[in-house]
């Protein structure tokens, strides 16, 4: 049976004066199966590409962050995963933004979260 989902492009944008951005993950949750994650990819030579100053390492480090969130761990550990979901998706003016969250259905989270980020992301 399908359930539905919401989830979020995660981008960086390492220059948010210029508002250029890659897709380096997607941030998924579904109420109904109790399932909250971030699957990220994070493509080095399109980070460099809009910034050469760009700190691949450190981005890198924080999309792990986001990942921890989702599965509670830090900050997050007294949240619901409605609202890490939610906190996570706020807009934000740093180098990690998360995009609109938009709908879908789906019988497996897990599945189609690894499906949207090969679509979006990879």
């Amino acid at each position: 049976m399908k359930v539905p989902y919401e989830y979020a492009i995660i981008r960086a944008v390492p220059r948010v004066e210029r508002g250029e951005l890659i897709n380096v993950g997607v941030l998924l949750y579904c109420q109904r199966r109790d399932f909250l994650a971030a699957r990220t990819h994070l493509h080095d030579e399109r980070l460099l590409a809009l910034d050469p100053d760009a700190d691949a390492t450190g981005v890198r480090a924080a999309l792990t962050g986001w990942e921890a969130t989702c599965a509670g761990r830090g900050a997050a550990t007294a949240m619901s995963q409605g609202e890490r979901f939610r906190w996570l998706a706020a807009p934000r003016s740093t180098i990690l933004q998360a995009g609109p969250v938009h709908m879908g259905l789906a019988e497996d989270p897990a599945a189609e979260l690894d499906r949207l980020v090969d679509l979006l992301v990879r």
